[in-house]
Order: C-alpha cells, then sequence, then structure tokens
C-alpha cells in the first residue's frame, strides 16, 4: 500500500480527503501539529505529530513511511489574524513548506498536492474567475499562498519536483457518513455560523454588508463541498503519477450564493427559524467570488457533485447536531458568530 504524506490531515478538508484516499486504497500518514487539527479526525491512517519547522522530525517521518507523494494543507487560515500577525502566517505558511519541501528532496518525494485558495486573486476584476486571472491578493494568508505557488514552479525547474496546487473556493459541507466534520476554534465559516444560530437563537449571524451591488445586497460566494475537494486532490494525485506538469486550478461550482440565500437555504433544511444581524462592511471584502472550474474538468476529469446548496447544507447540518450533542459547552462558546465570511 502506497503512503502519502499529508500534512495538515487533521483538519476539515485534510481529515476528509484521508478517508478518500484510503478508500482508494492508499495510506495516509497525517503529520499534524494539532494547533487547530483534532485527533479525532485521524481515522484512516497513522498520525505522527510533529510541526513544519521540525526538519528533523518530518525526516524521521518520511524515512519511516517512505511517502510516495504528499498533500500540502497544513496552515494558519485566518485572513483578520494574518493582518494583524503576519510574521505568523510568513513563518508558519512560507517558513514551514520551505522546511517540508527540504525534506521532501532529501527523502526523494518529488510529487506534491498543494492547497492553495482563491485569495491569492485578490479583489477580482471579473467574474467567474479563471486561472488567467491575475493574482495579486490584498492580506498576508493570500500572499503566502501566493508565493508558495511560485515557490512551488521554481522547485519543478530547478530539482523536478512536479505539483499541483488546488485554488479552492468557500469549502462547506460535510461527510456524508457523519463520521467527519468541520469544527473549527474560531469558526469564521458561515455556513457552521448559520446552524449554529439555527440551534441556538441567542447567537445570531451577523450579515456584514448590505449594500453591495448584488441582487440582494449581500456578498456572493461560491460554496464547494468538501467531499467535492477531497475527490479533487485523489484526481490531482492520480495526474501526477501519470506525469503530468505542474499546474493550478481552480475548485468552485461557478455557482455563487449570496449570505441571504444561504440563510434561507439553512432555514428550510433545519426547518428553524435563524435570527440575523445586519451590520457594516468588512474592509477587503469583495462583493462576488465565483470560480470558473472548467480547467480542472478538461485536465483532472473533475467535476463537482454536490451543486445543490441545500444538499450541502444538509450534510454540515448532520455533522453539527452530531458534534453538538456531544461537545462541551465552553467548547461551543467559544464559536465567534461575529467572524462569518
Amino acid at each position: 500500500m502506497n503512503a502519502i504524506l499529508v500534512t495538515g490531515g487533521a483538519g476539515y478538508i485534510g481529515s476528509h480527503t484521508c478517508k478518500a484516499l484510503a478508500h482508494a486504497g492508499y495510506l495516509p500518514v497525517v503529520y499534524d501539529n494539532l494547533v487547530y487539527g483534532h485527533d479525532w479526525a485521524v481515522k484512516w491512517g497513522p498520525l505522527e505529530r510533529g510541526d513544519l519547522l521540525d526538519g528533523a522530525r518530518l525526516a524521521e517521518v518520511i524515512a519511516r513511511h517512505r511517502p510516495v507523494a504528499a498533500i500540502h494543507f497544513a496552515a494558519y487560515a485566518y485572513v483578520g489574524e494574518s493582518v494583524t500577525d503576519p510574521a505568523k502566517y510568513y513563518g508558519n505558511n512560507l517558513g514551514g513548506t520551505l522546511s517540508l519541501l527540504a525534506a521532501l528532496r532529501a527523502g526523494g518525494v518529488e510529487r506534491l498536492v498543494f492547497s492553495s485558495t482563491c485569495a491569492t486573486y485578490g479583489v477580482p476584476e471579473r467574474f467567474p474567475i479563471d486561472e488567467r486571472h491575475p493574482q495579486r491578493p490584498v492580506n498576508p494568508y493570500g500572499h503566502t499562498k501566493h508565493m508558495i505557488e511560485q515557490v512551488l514552479r521554481d522547485y519543478g525547474h530547478a530539482y523536478g519536483l512536479r505539483s499541483i496546487a488546488l485554488r479552492y473556493f468557500n469549502a462547506a459541507g460535510a461527510d456524508p457518513d457523519g463520521e467527519i466534520g468541520e469544527d473549527h476554534t474560531p469558526e469564521t465559516h458561515l455556513i457552521p455560523l448559520v446552524l449554529r444560530a439555527a440551534q441556538d437563537p441567542g447567537a445570531p449571524v451577523s450579515i456584514h454588508g448590505t449594500d453591495y451591488p448584488t441582487p440582494d445586497g449581500t456578498c456572493i460566494r461560491d460554496y464547494i463541498h468538501v467531499a467535492d475537494l477531497a475527490d479533487a486532490h485523489l484526481r490531482a494525485l492520480a495526474a501526477l503519477e501519470h506525469g503530468a506538469a505542474t499546474a493550478a486550478y481552480n475548485l468552485g461550482t461557478g455557482r455563487g450564493h449570496s449570505v441571504r440565500e444561504i440563510v434561507a437555504a439553512a432555514r428550510r433544511v433545519t426547518g428553524r427559524d435563524i435570527p440575523i444581524i445586519e451590520g457594516p462592511r468588512r474592509a477587503g471584502d469583495p462583493p462576488e467570488l465565483v470560480a470558473d472550474a472548467t480547467l480542472a474538468g478538461t485536465e483532472l476529469g473533475w467535476h463537482p457533485q454536490y451543486t445543490d446548496i441545500a444538499t450541502t447544507i444538509a450534510t454540515a447540518w448532520q455533522w453539527f447536531q452530531k458534534r453538538t450533542s456531544s461537545a462541551p459547552r465552553e467548547d461551543l462558546a467559544q464559536q465567534r458568530p461575529d467572524l462569518a465570511q
């Protein structure tokens, strides 16, 4: 059984990808410091606890498991925090990736799938956004991901490392089997915050901006199911195994939903009222972010299966109810409805 090193595999998208890897016959070896990940999410292979900046530990894990490729999720990903503490983000995201790449080179691992983001595009000039759109990130988080993409291109030319960067739009939903799902502290994603408000009317959802140039005045985002993201990583891995060159692909449904549409869909799915609070815009929030993922379909054979937003929300609701029924009250109190994106 071929091992795949999965950095950040105890996190939200990483854990779903590990499940997909195991079902495809791989052994996912999770490398995670558990700062934001969860040991309970590591179900399909060994957990190797360690930090990206610990080169000796990385070398030890690579020597023990001899992975044929790596999938790199590990990163700090809070946009606002990246603005107030950029050193943390450049040190971990960029510095950690350079440490990982050094360990992979020393260990003879020549294939990598990289978790990138639509934040590398910055404020969009046109819609939908395809891979030819200029990359002009507007925050340190986006800058680190953009820089890593350039590093990977340079490493490909110089050292023969072949990589595929996957630029996600808004990850959403949960494992359809209910085994794993989204669990962030603090929580910043809109759908879990909306579902929290459905369960707890004392935690209303804040809508940041109601005067955008969109049909209902609220921001529009492209929500892509986490199971579809996991499938894309497997397809990228297979492409590299068959000799694909270094490339980057958008991952999204190609359809956007406004904040108000998400709230309305969640009300239908849960059958509950969801209180909202309307507030001013946040700096840096583009009115609309919608992907053109045609290239991933053409070159990777990837097509999202979860294109109905109510179905995506329903999988998240199933997980949310399971998670909150067993979580300590103090854990739930740390969720932050004021941070919805």
